[in-house]
């Protein structure tokens, strides 16, 4: 499809005018006057890892999330995996994992050496299905691993329910889903352990790499504490084998300072979202929906049965879209002895050929929006 002569004449003639899929400096720009003076006092002390400011980070995001004990690791897949290992996890279990996810869900069940059992996804909300997970279910399952896809919460009365019936552990996987509620209650604070990622892209962003391990357990969380600094119950004793995980005392500093500012940027996630409803309404595309009265919007995913010829005609137009996820986990070469030939994911695949994240971002303009919509609107053939 020919791009319009006003969407080739704005893209070719003026930079300004392209749209970007996020801008992480907008971020940056809100809190430069308060934490360059903590970056100051950081080299200073020469606290790099672990340290004060990972310290705070923790008490402040526990309180946030209404959780006893919050620990600070070097990503979110480190999250998941230390979460498996303090559930018991290991050789011989099987652990139900959505196959509409990122691929780190499931590397943290093979770190351990359990087994991924992949599962369909519920068609309106992209998360784990619970009654496809119930078909999967055989005596080696010992754990699932909702995963709350996009910043929507996964249905954690259904999974809960369906846990305790098969005395399954719990692992939420809130890696794109921070200050996100079902029922009133933030998402990572249900099971055992909840997970959280803080690659810089998402809605509360590190400086690099960083993650969040969660649990209301006491025991549990001390031996998180001391799983990631090399299992350590004292200076140089090792009670078990440990991992350096740990949190750079960077990353807590920045993260100390955005996360005041979360529930604004989620206010204005969902604002953007909404002007997207309204100006995409009519158009031949599966809009995201608001399953269960809550999401923070990490990404804003419409789904096309054009998908590729849209996307390339966005990206003429110069604006940036992303695609999370084109290769579901079951068709991961990675993964393919997790999978029977009998098996089939419908949804997990139409969503796979169907999905388009569309720019969304703390700092983004209505013109902005205006702009990807009346691309879209053009690519279909409406008028704006």
């Amino acid at each position: 499809m020919m791009l319009s002569r006003a969407l080739l004449s704005a893209a070719g003639k003026n930079a300004d005018l392209s749209v970007p899929f996020t801008d992480l400096s907008i971020q940056w720009r809100q809190i430069e006057g308060r934490a360059l003076p903590d970056i100051h006092r950081l080299f200073q002390s020469g606290s790099f890892t672990l340290g004060p400011f990972v310290a705070q980070f923790e008490q402040a995001a526990a309180d946030y999330l209404g959780i006893a004990h919050a620990i600070g690791v070097n990503s979110g897949t480190s999250a998941l995996h230390l979460a498996l290992i303090v559930a018991g996890i290991g050789p011989g279990d099987k652990v139900l994992v959505p196959s509409y996810t990122f691929v780190a869900t499931a590397w943290a069940v093979l770190y351990v050496g359990a087994t991924p059992v992949l599962c369909d996804i519920e068609e309106d909300s992209a998360n784990i299905d619970v009654a496809d997970a119930e078909e999967r279910l055989d005596a080696a399952v010992k754990a699932i691993i909702p995963v709350h896809l996009y910043g929507q919460p996964a249905d954690m009365a259904g999974v809960m329910a369906f846990a305790a019936r098969h005395r399954l552990v719990v692992i939420e996987d809130a890696a794109q889903a921070i200050g996100a509620r079902f029922d009133g209650r933030c998402v990572g604070t249900f099971g055992l352990c909840g997970c959280y990622s803080f690659y810089p892209a998402k809605n509360l962003g590190a400086a690099g790499e960083a993650g969040l391990v969660v649990t209301a357990d006491e025991a549990i969380a001390r031996r998180l504490f001391a799983l990631r600094h090399h299992a350590q119950s004292e200076r140089y004793v090792h009670t078990e084998l440990g991992f350096n995980y740990r949190m750079e005392g960077i990353q807590g500093l920045i993260l100390g300072h955005k996360l005041p500012l979360l529930d604004s940027w989620t206010d204005s996630r969902r604002k953007l979202a909404q002007a997207y409803h309204e100006r995409l309404a009519g158009l031949p595309l599966t809009l995201p929906q608001v399953v269960h009265d809550d999401h923070v919007f990490h990404l804003y995913v419409v789904r096309s049965k054009d998908r590729d010829r849209l996307r390339d005609y966005m990206r003429r137009a110069g604006i940036e879209t992303g695609l999370h996820y084109p290769v579901p986990l079951h068709a991961q070469p990675a993964l393919a002895r997790f999978v029977a030939d009998a098996q089939t994911f419908p949804v997990a695949d139409r969503y796979a050929r169907e999905c388009l994240s569309l720019p969304l971002f703390v700092g983004m303009t209505e013109v902005q929006v205006e702009r990807v919509c009346e691309a879209i609107r053009q690519f279909f053939g409406s008028s704006s």
